[in-house]
């Protein structure tokens, strides 16, 4: 209450109780009742010990809409709201007012009309002059639009903090000044790595790499910004583990009503992914482009050159010198023809155009022919290649003369760098559900930096190979891609330089069911009818790939990034399928799984296991916990395919949808 206030109560109850103990006039020229009387914006009366009206002034009668007649002598209870009367709360006011001598209070209070207003009350306790309370002075003012304008105002505030908290793909934060963080939100956290305990007080310039922080690209940022009132830039930044991403950058000023710098706001988004695609999309049609134009140069003077070693083939009487330079024109004819047949084939790739015939592929006779094939090139260095194989049929589901060009092509690379003489192996084995084909030679190795990079087009791996005997670096570019249209994978090894090499391929088995040749890429998994499928996976990559993946396959797919979300979204989503990922944070893949478990909505439910460990004690593990399938990632297309249809099946069985 304010000074005011208080006097004016205080010297009002003095008046009012003159008569009763013949107490000294007031002060000549100053009267105290008219005062109170004309004050308007404070309702000002009094009260007696009981609570009952004994004055009211203009301010009163404007604020509670009651007449002096029509109020003096009612007990002061009925400005408050039904609610406030039935826990007794006027009641509480006048004793704590009486035990402390003043009480002050914010609230409802209530019109003669019936209408509410939100008031500030201060009630204080009047004594006569052996301490005993007499009555009450009670002021009331309206604070309704105070009220209405701060909480309007801290609405506004939350909502904004709320949408600004909620947003995951940028970063949006505020910097003071002087360019130390002063916020942080969700996204900002997500996509720099820092929490808000971390970050909040350090100076911004810990996101630019070394060499523009020392460059003083930040400060001339802030200073751009204060100047014409926004900044944009794209360029690298650096998260909290040091990796770098690329960002789009955009700083604004942020002044008050008197255009004094309060701070930046900053919001920042990775556009990594977009960028790289772009890269990869120029890069990749500037390739087909040249691939399409080399393959086609080329392949035009192999046709009489060809053509010129046939015609001297069925001469008889050539001489040795001359049969020996045939041959050799032959052999560099078939090598350039197999070079030029790669570049065509990773051309029809890189546009959709291959075309695989699928039909049930002997898995003996696959090794067999891709040995007769690679055959010129390895006895041209006495090299054998030895095989091992099954001695049961091992069937498998794919185009047998693309398969027979993938082997004969990790082949042509085992021989080329091994030594003259050596051995090639060849080793085939059915591991879970999968035909496995390794490919080992004792040649040069490969450096560990290298065993991804070999994979991608044009890249050769140089260490331990003679001048002249290098190719195009699209070999196992084509392979790799080869085996993925079959649904498979390929993966390199090495010990290191000089301790040889492995190629292992995995394919998927054919079913028992006998297949005829198709025509086509492979599409022709089995219908499966649309599910429910709900993802539990901490790995947002990979779980945002595989949802994608099902979607375009007609599925409804939900995401869970955590076990504990996962128990949210499964009651009310019902899924037909459950792909749980074991090795997640908080609650892993098994605690996860016993509490969906548990639930009766979710007892239709198939659960699958996905997992980087494919042990036999690993399946042994999930199958005792009650997982139905067991999913090894990378999760192969025809093992995932395989699972739907069960999935389907389970559903179709159980009448469910």
């Amino acid at each position: 209450m304010t000074q005011l206030e208080a006097s004016s109560s205080h010297d009002y109850a003095e008046r009012a109780r003159v008569p009763a103990e013949a107490a000294p006039s007031a002060p000549v020229g100053i009267d105290y009742l008219s005062l109170v009387q004309a004050i308007s914006d404070y309702a000002i009366f009094l009260l007696d010990a009981k609570g009952n009206i004994v004055s009211w002034n203009a301010g009163a009668q404007k604020l509670k809409g009651y007449a002096q007649s029509e109020i003096v002598g009612q007990h002061f209870s009925r400005f408050y709201t039904e609610e406030a009367v039935a826990r007794g709360w006027p009641t509480y006011e006048l004793e704590q007012a009486a035990l402390t001598g003043r009480f002050e209070d914010e609230g409802w209070r209530v019109r003669k009309d019936g209408t509410t207003f939100w008031a500030n009350v201060v009630i204080t306790a009047i004594r006569n002059e052996k301490g005993a309370v007499t009555g009450f002075a009670k002021i009331t003012r309206d604070l309704t639009a105070q009220r209405e304008y701060l909480e309007a105002l801290r609405q506004s505030e939350e909502r904004f903090r709320l949408l600004v908290d909620s947003v995951k793909d940028y970063a949006i934060f505020m910097l003071d000044p002087q360019g130390f963080v002063v916020s942080w939100n969700s996204g900002a956290a997500r996509i720099k790595g820092y929490t808000h305990d971390e970050i909040v007080g350090r100076h911004f310039s810990q996101f630019y790499v070394p060499e523009e922080a020392a460059a003083g690209k930040p400060a001339r940022e802030l200073a751009i910004a204060r100047q014409i009132g926004a900044v944009e830039d794209e360029g690298w930044r650096m998260r909290k583990d040091g990796s770098t991403f690329w960002a789009n950058v955009i700083i604004t000023a942020v002044y008050d009503e008197s255009r004094r710098l309060r701070g930046f706001a900053k919001v920042t988004r990775d556009l990594t992914e977009r960028r790289r695609r772009e890269e990869l999309e120029r890069s990749g049609e500037r390739m087909r482009e040249f691939l399409a134009t080399l393959a086609h140069e080329l392949r035009n003077p192999l046709a009489p050159v060809r053509n010129a070693v046939g015609t001297m083939q069925m001469e008889t009487d050539l001489s040795p010198v001359v049969a020996r330079a045939r041959d050799l024109i032959d052999r560099q004819v078939t090598h350039l023809t197999r070079l030029v047949d790669d570049l065509l084939d990773i051309g029809r790739i890189m546009s959709d155009k291959v075309e695989l015939r699928i039909a049930r592929v002997d898995l003996a006779e696959l090794v067999a022919r891709a040995i007769e094939a690679a055959r010129p090139f390895t006895d041209s260095r006495e090299q054998r290649v030895v095989a091992h194989v099954p001695d049961a049929p091992v069937m498998i589901r794919g185009d047998m003369t693309r398969l027979v060009q993938v082997l004969q092509n990790l082949l042509h690379n085992a021989s080329k760098f091994s030594p003259n003489g050596s051995a090639i192996e060849m080793q085939g084995r059915v591991d879970f559900r999968m035909a496995v084909l390794e490919v080992r030679d004792p040649g040069c190795g490969i450096p560990v930096r290298s065993l991804d990079k070999i994979f991608e087009l044009f890249a050769q791996e140089k260490e331990g190979q003679s001048f002249g005997e290098g190719g195009l670096g699209i070999g196992l570019t084509l392979c790799k891609s080869l085996v993925e249209m079959h649904g498979g994978s390929i993966v390199a090894s090495s010990e290191g330089l000089g301790l040889g090499s492995t190629f292992t391929l995995s394919l998927p088995l054919a079913s028992a069911q006998s297949d005829t040749a198709e025509s086509g890429t492979i599409d022709a998994a089995p219908h499966v009818q649309p599910l429910r499928i709900l993802l539990v996976d901490d790995n947002r990559d990979s779980a945002d790939s595989l949802a994608m993946l099902l979607e375009l396959k007609g599925h409804e797919v939900r995401i869970a990034y955590e076990g504990e979300q996962a128990l949210q979204i499964s009651p009310r989503f019902s899924p037909h399928l459950a792909l749980i990922d074991l090795a997640m944070p908080k609650m892993d893949g098994y605690a996860t799984l016993a509490a969906m478990r548990a639930r009766p909505e979710m007892s239709r439910t198939m659960y699958a296991a996905m997992t980087g460990f494919g042990h036999a004690s690993d399946l042994d593990r999930t199958r005792h916990a009650g997982f139905h399938a067991h999913l090894v990632k990378p999760v192969e297309m025809a093992v995932l395919d395989a699972l739907l249809a069960k999935a389907d099946g389970r559903l179709s069985g159980s009448g469910g949808t």
